[in-house]
């Protein structure tokens, strides 16, 4: 397989560039065949008016998008610069470009432009459970995304970045993306009680950025999301983490061909129930390797106490106190006695300073996901020593 260009500028060199003038033109018609074969295992066809070629310039005039079992969506012109045929029999797209996007519906403006996709791999066949059997692209990108409602600007993203990097061996890939400047309106919340929290939060115009990183190791099927965090300006930052196994490549394949036999099926509870049976036997492959969620008070937490005091006509630290005396009675229930002095004391530090509050699952070995199911129906307060779960503050 052929994921990167620089790769193919090495090997071709001088060479390459001599013999390109007499290079045999591309085949439309097999390009879009070979992007549909691929794409349908997603669930999905791709139609296009006609396929127009241009040396290396493949254009899809007025394409659009049908997902299998729902109307098709319309996208425009794609244009994809740089293609390659593969020797293979596969293609490679240095970039493919998508029509600005301006749909308004129901008073409410969607809009989004600069959307590219960088690095597009696009398989000889696809019906095969190896890595050169997949559709994959190395970069995704969007310019300024905006919601309007009312002629009232409620959210915008300004920039959207995804990177998949596969590594020299093969064995996996790492990834990571961001999606920058977000900001959203809460101002004209109609509901009274909630109009009245955001503002005592001060929540009414929030900015921030979410980011994501990881990596997937294809021969055990690790999935490791080290970062999903989101980090908004006064209220603070909270990143999900958690590592899974057992999601190896004929696993995607089987999950593929579940979806797509599922959204085929006119009957729809007949689809549900079947796609839900194929889960469940998905599940028995998968094992659980850790996770974490952890909350960076960037002072939130002063606000939240202070309005939740107002309504009981006491002050923040009064409340703070209450919460404190509360949480030893609310833990008793569970009947996890150490995980219950634990929380206890982590929620005694966290509300004495905010800083952090982390809630970890860690357990010695992979615990198989039929394993966490058969506890959470049997025996739940036994979960917590199964994930091996802790809960710590300011750490």
């Amino acid at each position: 397989m052929t994921f990167y260009r620089t790769t193919r500028l090495m090997l071709s060199g001088a060479a390459f560039l001599s013999l390109a003038g007499s290079a045999v033109a591309l085949d439309g018609q097999d390009f879009l065949k070979k992007l549909n074969a691929a794409y349908s295992t997603q669930g999905g066809t791709i139609t296009a008016d006609g396929v127009d070629v241009n040396d290396t310039t493949v254009t899809l005039k007025n394409a659009s998008f049908k997902p299998t079992g729902s109307d098709a969506l319309n996208i425009g012109d794609i244009t994809m610069t740089g293609v390659e045929e593969d020797e293979d029999g596969g293609y490679y797209i240095e970039e493919a470009a998508f029509p600005d996007i301006n749909v308004t519906k129901d008073g409410t403006t969607v809009s989004a432009s600069e959307l590219t996709l960088g690095g597009i791999s696009i398989p000889a066949d696809a019906s095969g459970d190896r890595l050169d059997s997949i559709l994959l692209y190395e970069t995704a990108h969007a310019g300024p995304i905006k919601v309007v409602n009312g002629g009232k600007e409620v959210f915008s993203l300004g920039e959207t970045e995804m990177n998949l990097t596969l590594r020299e061996d093969e064995s996996g890939f790492d990834f990571d993306g961001a999606f920058k400047s977000m900001k959203a309106d809460l101002s004209d919340t109609p509901d009274p009680q909630a109009k009245e929290a955001i503002e005592k939060l001060a929540l009414q115009h929030l900015n921030g950025d979410i980011t994501m990183k990881g990596a997937w190791d294809l021969g055990p099927g690790a999935i490791d999301i080290s970062e999903f965090a989101f980090d908004v300006t006064n209220v603070g930052r909270l990143n999900l983490a958690f590592k899974i196994s057992g999601y190896t490549l004929p696993f995607v394949k089987s999950l593929q061909e579940a979806t797509k036999a599922s959204e085929a099926n006119p009957n729809k509870e007949e689809a549900q129930q079947a796609l839900g049976l194929a889960m469940l036997g998905l599940m028995q492959q998968l094992s659980f390797n850790g996770a974490e969620i952890r909350f960076d008070d960037a002072s939130i937490t002063k606000r939240a106490l202070e309005y939740a005091g107002s309504k009981q006509n006491i002050s923040a630290q009064q409340m703070a106190d209450a919460l404190k005396a509360m949480a030893p009675i609310a833990l008793a229930q569970l009947n996890i006695p150490e995980l219950q002095n634990a929380i206890s004391a982590a929620v005694n530090t966290y509300l004495d300073d905010p800083n952090s509050l982390t809630i970890s699952a860690a357990p010695p070995q992979p615990v198989p996901f039929p394993t966490i199911m058969g506890a959470a129906m049997g025996a739940p307060n036994t979960l917590p020593n199964v994930l091996g779960v802790k809960v710590t503050a300011n750490q």
